[in-house]
């Protein structure tokens, strides 16, 4: 696809976008999270004699902090089309309507690496006078080409949104990953995206970033034809934490394992999953412990097993966080099971409950944000509901001495944090 009418794509479209991500992105952004929060860098009690392969990482070496701004007052809109203070568009034009600071990359978890690159970018912008922009790609290529051997998801697309709007990006390309993108050459990519479809001025690439097809397109190429395209191009180390590199990767094998201290290490912030509130099988009422069901996007969740959580949930119509009975910082604490509920299905999906504390309201069709603090065991089976009843209320039990560990303050609770 060259942007010719003859190649499929219209001069509207440029590189055509397939209805089928637009319906996606409808989904996706259609209930806007009335709040988006950046986690301040809270101190937690481990687990006692809890040790790991990840301990010497995490043991006795500060964190660092997280890059996102300070949110506690920006509450943040989401529609189809844009996010207040972030444009969102599908697909690439054939000619750019103004030059831009580009990144591109797939930033699932938008962790502190992620962080460290949206600054920069930010910075260069700021410098030059550009529009920050980021380039992403849905569905991930390695979901495209293999979409069984693909890694499991750290963040839909509506949290990665999110997320990137709370990095004070201004612009987001979200372009469709199928055989035509992929078969792209290298060269046509840098001359019909970067050049004509973005305008880019300023690039930020990773040190392993590769574009085009077969992978062909690198950082020295970019280098290459940077005098000639009209553009800088600038290389990012990886970025690291206490002597870990920072990647996606990083995060899945520490949420694999459960290890809640090194993923807020890795994220710079308490890994959350989001979603609305469905209808279940109302076994948590009947056994007493009622739940919120949160609808997954994906069926293979990153993590597993029985949490101690923080919760945000967004106004409905008119109501406004301040007007739920909740407690202060609008934060909501509980027990999350992640799983397939074995002792109830035999051959289940993954299903995400919460049973929140000291609330009592009807809400379905909710969006709620769960914070995952403390992994408190990994699920398991019963031999009937009777034991399954003790374990959940032994569960809770442990999750209110997790929380009684705590400070005061819920461990959502903002601090000015540092922007890099």
């Amino acid at each position: 696809m060259n942007g010719k009418k003859g190649r499929g794509a219209s001069e509207d479209e440029g590189i055509r976008v397939n209805g089928d991500l637009v319906k996606f992105l409808a989904y996706e952004l259609a209930s806007p999270f009335d709040r988006l929060r950046a986690n301040a860098n809270s101190k937690r009690q481990s687990s006692p004699g809890k040790t790991s392969k990840f301990s010497a990482i995490l043991a006795g070496k500060p964190q660092p902090e997280n890059l996102l701004p300070e949110t506690r007052q920006n509450r943040l809109q989401f529609n189809i089309l844009a996010a207040i203070g972030m444009r969102i568009s599908h697909g690439i034009p054939v000619q750019a309507d103004a030059p831009v600071a580009l990144t591109i990359g797939n930033f699932d978890g938008v962790h502190l690496g992620h962080q460290a690159m949206l600054a920069r970018l930010k910075k260069a912008a700021e410098r030059l006078g550009l529009e920050s922009c980021v380039m992403i790609f849905e569905p991930h290529p390695r979901e495209f080409f293999a979409p069984d051997k693909a890694p499991t998801r750290l963040t839909s697309l509506r949290e990665k949104l999110e997320l990137l709007a709370a990095a004070g990006v201004e612009r987001v390309h979200v372009c469709r990953f199928d055989f035509d993108f992929a078969r792209i050459p290298a060269e046509d990519f840098i001359v019909r995206i970067l050049q004509h479809g973005l305008a880019a001025r300023w690039v930020l690439v990773g040190d392993d970033f590769r574009f085009g097809a077969r992978r062909a397109g690198d950082y020295d190429m970019l280098k290459a034809f940077s005098a000639e395209g009209g553009f800088e191009v600038e290389e990012m180390p990886g970025f690291t934490v206490n002597g870990l590199r920072v990647s996606s990767t990083a995060v899945r094998e520490a949420l694999a394992a459960g290890e809640l201290d090194l993923v807020k290490c890795l994220l710079g912030r308490f890994y959350s999953i989001s979603g609305r509130v469905v209808d279940g099988d109302k076994l948590g009422k009947k056994i007493g412990f009622p739940t919120a069901n949160i609808q997954l996007k994906h069926n293979r969740p990153p993590l597993a097993g029985i949490f101690a959580v923080e919760v945000e949930m967004e106004a409905s119509g008119n109501e406004t966080p301040s007007s739920l009975e909740v407690p202060s910082l609008d934060t909501l604490r509980g027990v999350a099971s992640l799983g397939v509920r074995p002792t109830v299905h035999e051959h289940g999906k993954p299903v995400l409950e919460v049973h929140l504390f000291d609330f009592d309201q009807e809400i379905y069709g909710r969006h709620l944000r769960v914070h995952f603090l403390h992994k408190l065991r990994d699920e398991e089976k019963y031999s009937d509901l009777e034991a399954l009843t003790r374990q959940i209320g032994r569960d809770v039990d442990n999750a209110h001495k997790y929380f009684s560990s705590l400070s005061r303050a819920p461990a959502l609770s903002e601090k000015k944090l540092v922007q890099r």
